[in-house]
């Protein structure tokens, strides 16, 4: 079999394998979007057709309203931006001190660092909790909240998740990418270690930076359990628990609605990503080139 020939089937295999891949993800992904136009009965009966036979387009109405998603979105996009701000403020400086900083037992402190990123969100979710009532965060009582109940109840959601180890491992193995040479001329020229991190690392590393956003970003966002458990009112809950509200425990759901629901939660995530993915090619391009 010739080189030629051997390139061909490569590259068909890949091809397939590309396709495969688009049909498992997109199709669930059509699904969604083709189910938001359907009525209940197109979605339950037993021959479903891909297009619908009319467009309901009042689920997205319904999903609105009966779910509250103007309050909800207001929680999801306050907590969701507090807390992938405070994660990448974090991840920044803790991965920054690992590289460019010599103190005691370096090593050692990353090593926890990979401890933690073994260990389950859920079992930490007690001791999360008990934390947070300590702190006076829960907000339990009825009624209009004022405004300072809302930022307790966003501290309350986004402070566990402030500093997750994941984010410093991603950018520490990204900053030891960046020559010493960089920092050492800064150093030189009499930049602190702040104002090196800042006008020296921190651009170098915008790619990784954003891409550990734009993951931080979409964990918090779609983020189901903690939310749930730390908040009492529905004043402060989040948009994943809005589709839940929509779900009828008695089974007479209205899977067009909560379809509608679900395309309100993903649709900022895509822009979000169609804004960064610029950063988050030159990221994996950069990674790849570098090893």
């Amino acid at each position: 079999m010739s080189l030629k020939t051997q390139r061909f089937i490569g590259k068909a295999f890949g091809y397939l394998g590309l396709l495969l891949l688009i049909v498992f993800i997109g199709l669930p992904v059509f699904w969604l979007v083709i189910g938001a136009f359907k009525a209940n009965k197109e979605i339950l009966t037993a021959n479903p057709q891909f297009l619908p036979a009319s467009f309901q387009f009042d689920n997205f109405t319904k999903a609105w309203t009966g779910a509250k998603f103007s309050s909800y979105y207001i929680n999801s996009i306050a907590t969701t931006l507090m807390g992938a701000t405070a994660e990448i403020v974090m991840a920044v400086t803790t991965a920054y001190a690992l590289v460019f900083i010599r103190f005691p037992f370096r090593n050692a402190v990353f090593i926890l660092l990979l401890i933690a990123l073994m260990v389950p969100e859920q079992v930490v979710i007690v001791p999360n909790f008990l934390t947070i009532a300590n702190m006076g965060l829960l907000i339990t009582k009825g009624g209009t909240l004022e405004t300072a109940d809302f930022i307790k109840g966003w501290l309350a959601i986004f402070l566990p998740g402030a500093s997750i180890a994941f984010g410093t491992f991603l950018l520490r193995q990204y900053f030891r990418t960046i020559p010493m040479d960089l920092t050492d001329a800064s150093k030189v020229d009499g930049a602190s270690h702040f104002q090196t991190m800042l006008n020296v690392v921190v651009p170098v590393a915008t790619p990784a930076i954003a891409t550990s956003g734009l993951l931080s970003f979409t964990a918090k966002w779609n983020e189901y359990l903690w939310p749930l458990i730390v908040t009492y009112s529905d004043q402060l809950r989040t948009l994943p628990i809005a589709i839940s509200r929509l779900l009828d425990a008695e089974g007479n759901t209205e899977w067009g609605v909560v379809m509608a629901g679900a395309l309100f939660v993903v649709v900022p995530v895509i822009v979000v990503f169609l804004l960064v993915q610029r950063f988050v090619v030159e990221g994996l391009a950069a990674g790849a080139v570098k090893g």
